[in-house]
This record gives C-alpha cells, structure tokens and sequence, in this order.
C-alpha cells in the first residue's frame, strides 16, 4: 500500500509539472506570435496592405519593446519605416 501511495503521489506530481512546463512554452510562444499579429495588424490598417516590403520588416521592428516600436508605427510613413527598419 505504502509504495502504491508514493507511486500514485509521484505520478500526481510529474503530471502537475508537465502541465506546468506546457503553460510556460505556450506563453513564450504565444507573446511573441501575438506581438507579430499586433505589428502586421496595424501595417495593414495604416497601409491597406502587407506587401513583401513591409511584411519584411516585422522582425526588425519586433526587435523593440512596444513602447519604442508603438509611436514609430504611428507617426513614420512607409517611406521612413522601409529606411529605418530596412536593414
């Protein structure tokens, strides 16, 4: 009985960690996919479209936290982003 009890425990607690663990990976994978959806969200408002140009700068501009990259998507045009996030 003494060894079923620890059995049983030790199998309660491996499961709490793995979901544990799963939680963790989904939310690193998900902040940044949800940020990527943000930035391309709001190219597409502010230009109408995502064409290879702009789709191209994504990654760059994700680069930045949100407050620096915020106000720059606001206030640069296409023209500006292309040059400053161009590479």
């Amino acid at each position: 009985m003494r060894l079923r009890r620890l059995y049983q425990e030790t199998l309660t607690q491996l499961e709490q960690q793995a979901i544990q663990q799963g939680i963790q990976q989904g939310i690193q994978q998900g902040i940044p996919l949800g940020m990527r959806l943000v930035v391309e969200n709001f190219l597409k408002a502010k230009f109408g479209e995502l064409d290879p140009e702009l789709s191209a700068l994504i990654d760059s501009i994700l680069t930045l936290p949100p407050e620096e990259f915020a106000p720059l998507l606001l206030q640069l045009s296409r023209e500006e982003l292309l040059e400053r996030f161009g590479g």
